[in-house]
């Protein structure tokens, strides 16, 4: 069946994009400084302007914009559009090791750390649609931690200089909790247990890896202003004219062209994804009735809306196997 092939494709390609969108949404450097914030102690102490200007701290490297998913599209901007845009840039989301395979990370970047000397971190942040995905998420994000760390090999520390490893954070924002859990971030990390004490303890030795998983459900409330702000941006049910109100009046941000655009899109793909959705699920009940025999055109029509046309295609599709 051509037609419904064409839809399903159609659909499936939007999801992507839909999922794409989402962490283009998810790389603008505000709302990465308002997670630095919530769950980096590196960070906690600092405003969400100056947390800003920490992310990726080398400026040949901030300024400029990356689009996944686009490439001679974007690069034949003007130069002034890609050194306004406020994208995270500079680090390939790609790790591969021989004989491993290949590990796509959804965002990656670099911070500064403040203070007198100049420290940098590598953080990688992940949205994930389900809440148990048939493994426990803390353990994937050891495995995206531990990736880092080696990739710093030859690159920020040489083989005699482990002490120049930079700290990792791999952070994961998991959407749809159930309401047991709600809204809920925890953090896992290294820590000290002396056995027969004696050793002296340095956390700045052992503390290179964090792995920070945050539970999302839109339904749950929470007085948390993070929790509130990141449900209320990927809200599926929030209209975008209300998402962009709440976003600048109770959680000041700045709606800039960049951010409102891709907020914008990212809006759009959600209504139509949610609409195709709700299309199939009603032909398959549809299917559903005409397979069971039982109901009569009439009433099939009036559940799915449908014109004795259509039900009549969809009749010769079914007996022909396409359905």
């Amino acid at each position: 069946m051509n037609n419904e092939l064409s839809r399903e494709l159609s659909y499936a390609k939007e999801k992507v994009q839909y999922d794409t969108q989402c962490k283009r949404v998810l790389s603008q450097k505000q709302i990465l400084a308002w997670i630095l914030k919530r769950t980096v102690k590196e960070f906690t102490d600092l405003p969400v302007r100056q947390i800003i200007l920490c992310i990726e701290g080398l400026p040949e490297i901030s300024s400029v914009p990356v689009y996944a998913g686009k490439d001679k599209e974007i690069s034949a901007e003007p130069e002034t559009v890609r050194r306004t845009n406020e994208k995270i840039s500079g680090m390939p989301n790609e790790d591969k090791v021989p004989e491993e395979g290949t590990v796509y990370f959804d965002i990656r970047f670099r911070v500064s750390v403040p203070g007198g000397k100049h420290v940098q971190m590598i953080i990688n942040v992940e949205a994930q649609k389900s809440f148990y995905p048939g493994y426990e998420i803390v353990t994937r994000g050891i495995f995206y931690s531990a990736r880092m760390i080696s990739a710093q090999s030859g690159v920020d520390f040489s083989a005699s200089d482990y002490d120049d490893i930079r700290k990792v954070y791999s952070i994961w924002l998991c959407m749809n909790a159930p309401k047991r859990i709600g809204n809920a971030i925890s953090e896992y990390s290294f820590g000290k247990r002396d056995l027969l004490p004696g050793l002296p303890d340095r956390p700045r030795a052992y503390d290179k890896i964090s792995v920070i998983v945050i539970a999302l459900n839109e339904n749950v409330p929470s007085e948390d202003p993070f929790i509130g702000m990141i449900n209320t941006l990927f809200s599926v049910t929030i209209p975008y004219p209300v998402k962009k109100k709440r976003l600048e009046e109770e959680y000041h941000i700045s709606m800039s062209s960049g951010l409102e655009k891709e907020v914008d899109l990212m809006c759009n793909l959600s209504d139509y994804v949610e609409e195709q959705g709700i299309q199939k699920g009603v032909q398959n009940v549809i299917i559903k009735l005409l397979r069971l025999g039982t109901v009569s055109d009439e009433d099939i029509m009036k559940v799915g809306n449908l014109s004795r046309e259509e039900l009549g295609k969809l009749k010769k599709e079914l007996k022909n196997g396409k359905v």
